[in-house]
């Protein structure tokens, strides 16, 4: 499965996720965030996040 090297992701659980290597296989991801501002790694995730 071809992945991007740009995205590295250990989401394994994700329909995008190259089963090959932890990396994406995805051109682009879009990050979101839970809150109006972002102060942690914690108000963040990964949005183009689709079970498998």
């Amino acid at each position: 499965m071809n992945h991007n090297s740009s995205i590295g992701c250990e989401v394994a659980e994700c329909a995008y996720h190259c089963k090959d290597d932890n990396y994406c296989t995805l051109n682009k991801i879009q990050v979101v965030k839970h809150s109006q501002q972002a102060n942690t790694v914690e108000c963040t995730d990964c949005g183009s996040f689709k079970k498998s």
